[in-house]
């Protein structure tokens, strides 16, 4: 009977932590300190596990993200969906030959240290590598290619390729 006790203990333990960790996993879902560094570390890992599509929260800044990430070819589609009352966004990854057309992305402004840049810095920036730019700029999220057309700057948020 020693060992039956013990079975049930440990089974009842191992619940209680699955439900303790289940309820930590969602309050850390929702005080997310930097959207922009979970959205793209969340598609950077998808990219890397060869996942078709993925979930994360949705915020208007990752919808704006992904919008921009549609229009220049890395993301097949981006979509905002209804689950259990909140709202999350599916984005959908492209690939080429089974090769995920996103490569890397890195983060160039952080919540400890913001990169600004001119409209006029933005050629600079460019011709250093062969990668797509995306700021955030007072007309919304686009890429720097679109920003130094408008002749306005902003902040670098990160770099794909």
């Amino acid at each position: 009977m020693d060992y039956v006790d013990y079975a049930l203990e440990a089974l009842l333990l191992k619940e209680n932590c699955l439900e303790l960790l289940k309820q930590a996993g969602s309050e850390l879902a929702e005080s997310m300190n930097y959207q922009v560094a979970d959205f793209i570390t969340r598609i950077k890992n998808a990219g890397l596990a060869r996942r078709k599509k993925i979930s994360m929260p949705s915020y208007n800044i990752n919808k704006a993200i992904g919008k921009v990430l549609v229009k220049e070819g890395f993301l097949e589609e981006i979509k905002e969906n209804i689950v259990e009352g909140k709202k999350i966004l599916v984005a959908s990854l492209k690939y080429e030959k089974r090769i995920p057309v996103l490569i890397d992305l890195l983060l160039v402004s952080k919540p400890s240290l913001r990169i600004y840049v001119t409209s006029k810095d933005i050629p600079e920036l460019q011709k250093r590598g062969r990668y797509t730019i995306i700021l955030s700029t007072n007309k919304g999220i686009m890429t720097a290619r679109q920003a130094y057309k408008s002749g306005i700057g902003g902040e670098v948020l990160f770099k794909v390729w």
